[in-house]
């Protein structure tokens, strides 16, 4: 890949998402290359993992994960956002190429770690997800997948197959101009701490989770 810039803001452009690095990433399921950009529109730093030969910029397996502290740092057994980490860059690696998205400012879809905790809190007392944003005057969903789009196109990317249960992350790449040629299933195993969490994704923010079934007959 060719860098486009070399350091912080010796680039014209003004707007949209600004690649500002390239570096090798090894990882402990792979190498990696790690592709910084800069946000120019809400001044947020993002990163693609690039794995494997993505020229062609088709078919190109790939990840939009939103920045999870408490799944992807802790461990957090609330949501399945750490467990779908690992197996998206599983995934990735095994596949030979592919590139994971993350996006920071994604935070409790969007409200930040602070109100995500908050929300947390009122989960505990009984709220589902969405009534608990909705509670503290916040949307359900305020994440943005421009910058994604905007990171893919600069990366090459063409048309993708989509690891997300999430039909609106599909809908907002093609709005963007990336072809999505499939959906693919990041389907976790459900635990006794997130089984709420998992079917009111499904019930009202309509995620795939079709594994749920079996789990809801027996519950």
């Amino acid at each position: 890949m060719t860098e486009n810039v070399g350091v912080l803001g010796t680039n014209a452009q003004s707007s949209g998402a600004v690649r500002v690095v390239n570096a090798p990433l090894p990882t402990t399921y792979g190498d990696f290359e790690a592709v910084g950009y800069l946000d120019q529109d809400r001044g947020e730093e993002q990163v693609a993992l690039v794995y494997g030969d993505i020229s062609g910029g088709e078919e190109i397996l790939i990840r939009l994960h939103s920045e999870c502290l408490t799944g992807d740092a802790f461990g957090s057994q609330h949501c399945e956002c750490g467990e779908q980490l690992d197996s998206a860059l599983r995934a990735i690696v095994a596949e030979g190429r592919g590139i994971l998205v993350y996006l920071r400012g994604h935070e409790g879809r969007g409200i930040g770690l602070l109100a995500k905790l908050q929300a947390m809190k009122l989960q505990a007392e009984g709220l589902d997800t969405v009534e608990a944003n909705l509670a503290l005057g916040l949307p359900v969903d305020a994440r943005d997948y421009r910058v994604a789009a905007e990171m893919l196109h600069d990366l090459g990317v063409r048309s993708v197959r989509l690891m997300s249960n999430n039909p609106r992350k599909r809908e907002a790449l093609l709005r963007h101009g990336i072809k999505v040629s499939e959906q693919v299933p990041l389907l976790i195993t459900p635990c006794e701490d997130n089984i709420t969490y998992l079917r009111t994704k499904r019930e009202r923010l309509d995620h795939y989770l079709p594994h749920l079934d079996a789990v809801v007959r027996s519950s």
